[in-house]
């Protein structure tokens, strides 16, 4: 973190307003459906099982009558000093459906949270926004404007499929080897059950265990949180769990969030029984034909790193095909006005660095004896999934 940040209260353009915590639970998904860059880390639920209810606060900026961006913040605070973090993933959510994606409007809801969250309640306010770094000129320069400095870590890197095109140009986009396997998986006799009740989500976590187990892999999330915020999300946006079924057992599964106007695969796992069933590729195939029936226009595969986890990226890669691009996140920012705040963020974050440090020694011994695996187990289906918190912090604050 660099030096402390003015304090001063930035003024909201003429015609916008703000408000913070209006909204009850279904009006905010209410306004989310208005959004093409609503995304599950901007839900209700999501936070509420990350943190608890009262560890969560919803900011809506209007102009005029109308509500032009919304975000959702999870909060942190030390007890009896005012010091602590707002988080907000993939917020704020601004690009309203067929509406021009006004830069302004981005300008005045990260204004309208660093009033809110660093000015007036004391918090360092940690910024994760859904934009790609293709646009860093634009937005970057408006949080620095804003009071807002760049977290000195590595933006997040990921492959987006455009499926704006027809179902037929982009199976010619797969690379070969990834078309070739499509082929065999398609001839295997597979059966795809799909849906999202709690059942499903029962038999994929079963097959996730299992291969968790047999890649002895650090588990990198908890499967049950997402069981139970899909308990939470309302119909609309609950998460899409597919299963591929051989010989009456599943061997194969994935889910994914669709909200939005973009498609995110969140997890992936094949069963010890069915590595050889190609099954993963038919169920990635099969969700893009539904994502495009949905209307949904981009398909997120989550992340990607080719040096801590080559197979998955391989795997990846060769979906995305020519297809898509690989794209950087714009990165996280802060923005802090108290000195008690910042302190205890910086020494979380050390503390954070170290534990991340000592795990990540600690996969990579794991997969050192697991090397002789097949190379089509493809394990996590996200690279961006953080770890859990270490001792003596809140679980679940990915800051």
């Amino acid at each position: 973190m660099a030096l402390l940040m003015e304090s001063k209260i930035h003024k909201l353009d003429p015609g916008f307003t703000s408000e913070v915590d209006a909204l009850a639970e279904s009006a905010w998904y209410q306004v989310l459906e208005q959004f093409d860059d609503a995304n599950i880390y901007q839900t209700w639920a999501y936070d509420e099982v990350r943190c608890g209810r009262k560890n969560i606060s919803h900011l809506a900026l209007r102009k005029g009558d109308e509500i032009v961006a919304v975000a959702q913040s999870r909060i942190v605070k030390l007890p009896l000093i005012r010091a602590g973090i707002a988080y907000v993933r993939w917020g704020p959510v601004w690009r309203r459906h067929n509406g021009p994606g006004d830069p302004q409007i981005f300008r005045q809801a990260i204004r309208a949270l660093r009033n809110e969250y660093a000015c007036r309640r004391g918090l360092v306010l940690r910024l994760y926004p859904a934009v790609f770094h293709d646009a860093s000129a634009t937005f970057s320069s408006a949080l620095i404007e804003e009071g807002f400095s760049r977290c000195n870590d590595r933006p997040e890197r990921t492959l987006l499929l455009d499926l704006r095109r027809p179902l037929e140009e982009l199976r010619k986009g797969l690379r070969p080897h990834w078309r070739r396997y499509l082929k065999v998986a398609e001839k295997n006799g597979l059966e795809i059950i799909e849906g999202s009740n709690d059942e499903l989500f029962r038999s994929f976590i079963t097959i996730y265990r299992e291969m968790i187990c047999r890649k002895r892999f650090l588990e990198p999330n908890s499967i049950e949180a997402f069981r139970s915020i899909q308990d939470r999300l309302p119909e609309k946006f609950k998460l899409k769990i597919m299963l591929c079924r051989l010989g009456g057992k599943e061997c194969a599964g994935l889910v994914c969030s669709a909200i939005g106007n973009t498609g995110v695969y969140l997890f992936g796992a094949t069963s010890n029984s069915g590595l050889k069933s190609r099954g993963a590729y038919l169920l990635h195939w099969k969700l893009i034909a539904w994502l495009k029936d949905q209307g949904i226009a981009a398909y997120d595969l989550n992340g990607i790193n080719p040096v801590t986890n080559p197979g998955t990226f391989k795997f990846k890669h060769d979906l995305c095909g020519n297809n898509g691009t690989d794209v950087h996140f714009l990165g996280r920012f802060d923005a802090y006005v108290s000195a008690a705040s910042y302190s205890c963020v910086g020494a979380r974050d050390s503390l954070r660095a170290i534990y991340q440090a000592a795990r990540g020694q600690a996969t990579a011994l794991t997969r050192r004896s697991s090397r002789s695996a097949p190379a089509l187990d493809i394990a996590v289906a996200s690279e961006r999934v953080r770890p859990p918190a270490p001792v003596g912090c809140p679980p679940g604050n990915d800051f």
